[in-house]
């Protein structure tokens, strides 16, 4: 059935006649970002209405569990101090922290409209700069060994991203895109802040340091120096010579123990009783008494 031209304008004036009695709500920005201690502000923008005194309600969401930010036409909450509702429904938040990252509400409730609700959800991020780090950084290590230097630090919103400096110089995340870092066998990770080093050379000795860094601003530990040796033989041969010497020694010494323990052994066990020799026939108590009684049968 085809609608005739009457038909249509019906339609629009229905479907314009219950906009004009729905409440209906946008926003310009579903996901809004700030740094620490800055203002921000959710947009809750009320596109057709036709109440005069809307009910205005925000709230924060926060693990799933929501708590009123504006309620009964006031600030309440940990907002309470730092948050005012700009005309008709713009919630603004100052001196912005941590804690303010979270999901918010706005709600409009227009009892004279057809349509007499309406919501609307922001996502609110706070930027958080970076802590000083903590750095480790090995003192001192041989040619030809491995290194590890760490970089951490846990304050920073979004997670931090890493970069290490050795003399003041950056180190390419590829060793091999820079002349000066040719030889060098490092890898570094920038999520993890670690800084690897597979065989170590003369020349990766310098003063190390890190810099933690988001969009929220960076920080650096201080510099530390890692000294590069040339491997000692004689000094490893000393050691394992010394090492040698001891157990012998401990070996010596405990042959010279266990063999006086076995003379010791020896001597109490080859007792015997002394003999007499003076011509005299000693018989025992026993061997009298069990010649009493054989002469006494017979």
């Amino acid at each position: 059935m085809a609608l005739t031209p009457h038909s249509v304008f019906l339609l629009l004036c229905f479907a314009f006649s219950y906009t004009a009695l729905a409440v209906i709500l946008r926003t310009t920005e579903k996901t809004v970002w700030t740094n620490e201690f800055d203002s921000a502000e959710l947009s809750c923008l009320i596109e057709s209405i036709s109440t005069n005194n809307p009910r205005i309600e925000w709230k924060k969401i926060k693990n799933g569990v929501p708590s009123y930010v504006y309620f009964q036409n006031k600030i309440s909450g940990d907002l309470e101090h730092r948050a005012w509702l700009r005309e008709p429904a713009n919630l603004v938040i100052l001196n912005a922290s941590r804690s303010d990252t979270a999901q918010y509400r706005c709600e409009v409730a227009a009892i004279d409209d057809q349509k007499g609700f309406d919501e609307i959800l922001i996502s609110l991020a706070v930027r958080v700069k970076p802590e000083v780090p903590r750095c480790t950084v090995p003192d001192s290590a041989t040619v030809g060994s491995s290194a590890e230097l760490r970089c951490l630090e846990n304050e920073g919103f979004p997670q931090s991203q890493y970069q290490w400096f050795r003399n003041d110089e950056e180190l390419p995340d590829d060793p091999k895109s820079s002349p000066r870092f040719l030889n060098s066998t490092y890898t570094v990770n920038p999520d993890t802040g670690t800084l690897k080093f597979r065989t170590l050379k003369k020349s990766d000795a310098g003063d190390y340091y890190c810099v933690a860094k988001n969009e929220a601003g960076q920080a650096k530990c201080g510099a530390q120096l890692m000294e590069v040796y040339d491997l000692n033989i004689m000094a490893i041969f000393l050691k394992v010579l010394g090492g040698v010497v001891a157990v012998i020694c401990v070996i010596v010494g405990l042959c010279h123990i266990c063999k006086k323990v076995s003379c010791k052994k020896e001597t109490g066990n080859n007792y015997k009783a002394p003999r007499h020799d003076d011509g005299v026939d000693y018989i025992t108590a026993d061997e009298g008494h069990f010649r009493h009684k054989s002469s006494f049968v017979i």
